[in-house]
């Protein structure tokens, strides 16, 4: 496993060192030591309530707004800083860990490849199915029809993240089927739809906050959360579609969300 370097705008789960020894069994025994994440994965955040698992809390829009920013933060960072560019190959919201300011970190490099080596490469076999990896829903579909692995891949991963960030749902829910997915559920809704599709944790908000809220500052919050949540959606949207080409790269999405998140917090004025 190769170690990435930890960048000041990145946010990835830093290596502090590594152990060799034998086990109980007399067996190698070999570990990489990693920085401690006390708020475990995304994936619980999001869905611990349909697992039946203890409700850890709920996570309100600009928590999730951070959360995005910082995967893609880290996503931009190895596709376009490294010294050689890495591809992550198994983005998922298990794979997003939180520290204890809440603060996302891209994890689990076990299947990252570098780049220029996967698309020079002649003897690896990437065209069969047997040899694919990542997790289905999150999976770009060219590498389902034998495509090279590439940082377009990732961005495919990442839109599917982002829309199930904020709709609350798992690219494989039952209700996906029929040619239904994920990507089509959100598209369907642009833009005058995007509230029934958003997971309704998102609105929940403290009594004190609801209480201290004027009516008028409410029902502004409230228009700049819809106008903020058709340009996040749509940006999972154009990251997701089925062409590797007409994806957006990860700079040119940091930059956008991180306009949307001004523009909610109110120090901005969307373009037109």
């Amino acid at each position: 496993m190769q170690r990435i370097e930890k960048h000041s705008s990145s946010k990835s789960c830093e290596d502090l060192t590594s152990c060799s020894s034998i086990d109980f069994g007399g067996n190698d025994f070999k570990a990489l030591v990693l920085e401690f994440m006390p708020n475990g994965s995304l994936e619980k955040w999001l869905h611990s309530k349909l697992d039946g698992q203890h409700q850890l809390g709920s996570l309100n829009f600009i928590k999730r707004l951070n959360i995005a920013i910082d995967i893609a933060s880290a996503l931009d960072y190895l596709h376009h800083h490294c010294h050689t560019p890495i591809v992550h190959c198994d983005l998922k919201p298990s794979n997003i860990f939180l520290d204890e300011d809440m603060n996302a970190h891209v994890g689990d490099f076990g299947l990252a490849k570098f780049y220029p080596r996967i698309i020079q490469s002649s003897s690896e076999d990437l065209s069969s199915t047997t040899g694919l990896k990542g997790t289905i829903g999150y999976i770009a579909p060219e590498y389902g029809a034998g495509g090279h692995v590439s940082i377009a891949g990732d961005v495919y991963s990442y839109g599917i993240l982002l829309l199930e960030i904020f709709t609350g749902k798992r690219p494989t829910d039952d209700m996906f089927k029929d040619g239904l997915s994920l990507h089509k559920f959100v598209q369907m809704s642009l833009p005058d739809r995007v509230m029934e599709i958003l997971d309704p944790l998102i609105l929940l908000e403290d009594a004190e906050e609801r209480a201290t809220n004027i009516a008028d500052n409410y029902n502004d919050k409230i228009r700049r959360l819809l106008e903020c949540l058709v340009s996040l959606v749509r940006i999972g949207v154009v990251c997701s579609v089925e062409s590797p080409r007409e994806r957006m790269e990860m700079g040119d999405v940091v930059k956008e969300m991180c306009f949307i998140r001004n523009i909610y917090l109110g120090v901005g004025i969307l373009r037109e």
